[in-house]
């Protein structure tokens, strides 16, 4: 029965423990149990808080005894990528320049989990601090990727991802600043949700670029992305009952994000579109001169900022990154501040743009990753390689953030492929009500 509890939603989860068939107590030691014995153990967690996650089960058991759970999820363990403060506990982003890092205080989202009742089991490894899509970490560690042992799991929220999908938590507490939830997710055959840009709190959290980073869970279901963004912001989970494709309209976007697709992710995507369609949806193409012209502009906004958060860090011992990390920030350092300014403020008229031209539909649709896991090997002695593969795998998602969006990535059924929704900015609610809709529809 406990091999069972590790691979339930933490709705399911959440709905045994308020029954009475499942103690919290029981459920923390099964994972903490499995994660001790699991070979790859290393790989996915850089630490485990044991201590506070029996305490906090503890607690949750008591409050189910005497029937004050906190919420739907009191007592559901859970992981958390290693760049959210956690007190008293190592939080290095997955980073040699942080190596030591010790926070005094949770992250705000951290804490509001713990108040909603949720068990931390610990810290997951991540790319290096978190830029790059890949999950390829030779610094300190790479996790494995559940479908093929021979390719990377995606980044940067990689051992968020493992942890799930190798049965060692409930669900992962991860960060989308590019598509760092959404690819991880997709490549290991999970929901992953990217929130709004300033929905859930930043406080706490290791930055990468702030105006584009956001938090968000990689879980099994919608409907544990709902209930777990409730709970990372103390608020209710959107109301997910009665969801139904019919009559629903989806804008499948053409441009760019349908360039140089594998075939893989091709064929994943036609067979989406077509289950879609076969429970009433309707599915029209849409190209956009928006995301055309926004596309570009990564490479002045993501690096100039991510580079001017982490200079004198990185100046100061260059030799503890790895190379292509090292020069992917590096390439920030010489964008003239005006062009970074006339690049926001294109951006935000690019947004406006964008906004209006899909007002009309429900979400917009696109494969979630144009590639699939590339060899991990070959990454690491294919210079070219890693670059094209590294730009390639954050195409698709970047849409999302460049648009100020929130996004969900769903399982498609073909291995490592994700269908990705994009909604209306701080519309999270609405789109899960359609992304659960799309998954039951996606599970024919």
């Amino acid at each position: 029965m406990m091999d069972e509890w590790r691979m339930m939603t933490v709705a399911d989860l959440g709905r045994g423990i308020e029954a009475g068939r499942i103690d919290p107590m029981e459920l923390c030691e099964a994972f903490l149990d499995a994660t001790a014995a699991h070979p790859d153990r290393t790989r996915i967690y850089s630490t485990m808080t044991r201590e506070r996650a029996l305490s906090e089960a503890r607690a949750a058991q008591n409050r189910a005894r005497s029937g004050q759970r906190r919420g739907p999820l009191d007592g559901v363990p859970v992981s958390w990528k290693d760049l959210f403060d956690t007190a008293g506990t190592a939080t290095e982003a997955g980073s040699k320049l942080l190596e030591g890092r010790v926070p005094e205080r949770d992250a705000r989202v951290l804490a509001s989990a713990t108040m909603a009742g949720l068990v931390c089991l610990g810290k997951t490894h991540m790319s290096e601090l978190a830029f790059s899509g890949l999950g390829l970490n030779p610094m300190t560690a790479t996790p494995p990727n559940v479908n093929d042992p021979a390719a990377v799991p995606g980044g940067s929220s990689s051992g968020a991802a493992a942890s799930v999908a190798f049965g060692l938590a409930a669900a992962g507490i991860g960060s989308d600043t590019g598509g760092s939830v959404r690819i991880p997710a997709a490549w290991n055959d999970m929901v992953g949700l990217k929130t709004t840009s300033g929905r859930l709190s930043l406080e706490g959290v290791v930055p990468l670029c702030e105006k584009f980073d956001t938090v968000g869970p990689l879980a099994r279901s919608v409907e544990d992305c709902a209930l777990l963004l409730a709970a990372l912001e103390g608020g209710m989970a959107a109301d997910l009952t009665a969801a139904d494709l019919k009559g629903m309209r989806f804008a499948a976007l053409q441009t760019v994000v349908m360039d140089d697709l594998r075939d893989a992710p091709a064929a994943a995507f036609d067979s989406a579109v077509e289950r879609l369609r076969g429970a009433g949806a309707n599915v029209t193409p849409l190209e956009s001169p928006e995301i055309a012209e926004a596309m570009p502009m990564s490479g002045i906004l993501f690096t100039a900022e991510a580079y001017g958060i982490w200079r004198d860090t990185i100046e100061a011992a260059p030799e503890k990154m790895f190379r292509p990390i090292l020069e992917r920030f590096r390439s920030g350092k010489d964008v003239p501040a005006p062009d970074y300014v006339a690049a926001w403020r294109r951006l935000e008229e690019l947004r406006r743009s964008w906004n209006a031209r899909v007002a009309g539909f429900d979400a917009v649709i696109l494969p979630t990753a144009p590639n699939l896991p590339p060899d991990r090997e070959r990454l690491m002695t294919d210079d070219a390689f890693y670059v094209t593969e590294n730009l390639l795998t954050l195409r698709n998602t970047r849409v999302a953030n460049l648009m100020g969006l929130p996004a969900v990535t769903l399982p498609t059924g073909h291995l490592s492929c994700g269908l990705m929704l994009c909604g209306a900015p701080w519309a999270e609610e609405r789109l899960l009500r359609v992304a659960k809709a799309a998954e039951t529809a996606l599970a024919r």
